[in-house]
């Protein structure tokens, strides 16, 4: 399979017991979810890679998950950012178990076994590598945000950013402000969040990764200079023990643009 099943699988097994107690009800009622991000990187060859991944998401990936019983939430291409090109995909699940019988159903269809094999019988290779994050949702944002107003505007811009920190303490600490006042600006703002997570696995742990959406890149300058300037943000950051220097190690962001099937748009 070119799911990545078989590796996040094994790892789920390790990790159920230490992640699931975190997955019970918050205090608004609302259950943390999981989150796989997938980056599938690709050469700008002869091969069509974009293509061909493209419509296996799209018709056979996407498809699968939803039969399973997972929510497929967003399928985007790289727009700024290193490493590209690439595509990016995002899948939500209500809990680890139910990931684990995802997996499991999808390794038993028929459907998605045959659009996985019409990825594979293209010529050369369907793409170069997969990397894969699992997130735990945070309580402020439990489950990810999809637009209803897909179809009577144009597509926004998303932007990807990682927060890494100094250790499992300083990550809490951020954990913290987002859940109580951070993503609330952003809200209040406009600026739109749609997941945000704590890495259980996956790459430069500890780290905190979330999305934001924007109208253009120009809203997205002004509505930054907006958050920075705020007088919310300047009360919450005002603390010395809350400084980025530190709680935040380092941050990376990338802009993303949805593909024409994403159901984020």
């Amino acid at each position: 399979m070119i799911t990545g099943a078989a590796a996040i699988s094994a790892l789920l097994t390790s990790k159920a017991q230490a992640a699931q107690p975190a997955a019970a009800s918050t205090s608004q009622g609302a259950t943390r979810s999981f989150l796989e991000l997938k980056t599938w990187y690709l050469h700008n060859s002869g091969e069509a890679q974009a293509k061909r991944v493209s419509e296996y998401i799209e018709t056979g990936l996407f498809p699968a998950l939803t039969r399973a019983g997972a929510k497929p939430v967003a399928a985007l291409a790289n727009l700024i950012g290193a490493d590209g090109p690439y595509i990016f995909t995002i899948a939500q699940y209500p809990s680890l178990a139910a990931m684990q019988d995802a997996l499991a159903k999808m390794g038993e269809d028929a459907a998605h076994e045959k659009a996985s094999q019409k990825l594979s019988a293209g010529p050369g290779m369907p793409f170069v590598t997969i990397e894969s994050t699992l997130l735990h949702s945070l309580a402020v944002l439990p489950e990810a945000v999809l637009p209803s107003d897909s179809s009577t505007r144009p597509a926004r811009i998303f932007e990807l950013r990682t927060y890494e920190s100094q250790s499992m303490t300083a990550r809490e600490k951020k954990a913290g402000m987002f859940n109580n006042g951070e993503i609330a600006i952003f809200q209040k703002l406009n600026m739109r969040p749609v997941f945000i997570g704590e890495s259980i696995v996956g790459s430069r742990q500890p780290n905190i990764t979330y999305m934001l959406s924007f109208d253009n890149l120009d809203g997205r300058e002004k509505l930054w200079h907006e958050f920075g300037s705020s007088a919310d943000w300047k009360a919450l950051s005002a603390p010395a023990e809350l400084k980025d220097a530190e709680i935040v190690a380092n941050i990376s962001n990338v802009i993303l643009r949805p593909l024409p099937f994403s159901p984020l748009r």
